[in-house]
């Protein structure tokens, strides 16, 4: 029986210690050596040096675990726990020298988020969660938002940057919102989009395209936080972030409700 709380300070060393890293190489980044992964979907050296070194550390922490890592530096499988990284969530903001970009780290026991780090570096914020054990931001307790309405809320969603099959959808749906919440935030960074709903700066998030380590993290502190997480049906399990909904509890329905009308023909 592992202890989530330990196994979460350990991994809090493991991402502040990896930021460092990133924001040493923001300061003289080439961009030369950014390469396409596909249409608008960067990795740079940086991307793969961070990604490196939390592989070398989580592995050191539970040799057991397995990884599903953005870039694929390790492709073990762990039989009961597996590492879900992105070693920098956020990687064109970074590129182009804006914030706010992030590393997220969660740790699956099968199918289930036990723990969750999401840390931003540039503003030296950790977002720590693990089961049953709360969510946390620089040691300070966190809950999601008390607004009890869509009207009352602040909502952020992310841009499709690659799969544009459903953007007349995903316009209308962004529309609806415009005009029937309190505003609407692109951070570009699906990891820090969680965590601002998790401490009550967002009331809502949605978008769809995201993967497993955009998500997994934030999924985790939205719900130890308070909130509720789901895809565009409502269902709450194995979500890969292909679709996601995460908001306060009061405000999950007309979240819910609203993009499953707007975006019913997202489903592949």
């Amino acid at each position: 029986m592992i202890d989530l709380k330990d196994i979460c300070k350990e991994i809090e060393k493991a991402a502040i210690e990896t930021g460092r890293f990133i924001m040493k190489e923001s300061k003289s980044f080439d961009v030369t050596r950014t390469e396409r992964k596909g249409l608008n979907d960067f990795v740079s050296y940086v991307d793969k040096g961070a990604e490196k070194m939390l592989v070398e550390r989580l592995g050191r922490l539970l040799p057991e675990a397995g990884f599903n890592a953005e870039e694929g530096t390790s492709t073990k499988k762990g039989e009961k726990y597996n590492w879900v990284i992105d070693p920098l969530d956020g990687t064109t903001n970074f590129v182009h020298g804006i914030h706010p970009y992030a590393i997220s780290i969660a740790l699956m026991e099968e199918e289930e988020i036990i723990a969750g780090v999401v840390y931003e570096a540039g503003g030296n914020e950790t977002f720590i969660a693990w089961k049953d054990g709360g969510a946390w931001l620089n040691g300070r307790r966190i809950y999601v938002s008390a607004a009890t309405k869509l009207a009352d809320s602040l909502v952020a969603t992310g841009f499709p940057y690659s799969d544009f099959t459903h953007l007349d959808k995903y316009m209308e749906c962004l529309t609806h919102f415009c005009k029937h919440s309190q505003g609407i935030r692109r951070l570009g960074s699906a990891a820090i989009d969680l965590a601002y709903v998790a401490c009550g700066r967002f009331e809502a998030f949605y978008e769809y395209g995201l993967h497993p380590w955009d998500v997994a993290a934030g999924i985790l502190l939205v719900r130890e936080a308070g909130g509720r997480v789901s895809d565009f049906s409502g269902t709450e399990s194995n979500l890969s972030g292909e679709e996601i909904i995460a908001s306060t509890n009061h405000v999950y329905q007309e979240m819910l409700e609203n993009v499953s009308i707007f975006m019913k023909h997202q489903k592949r």
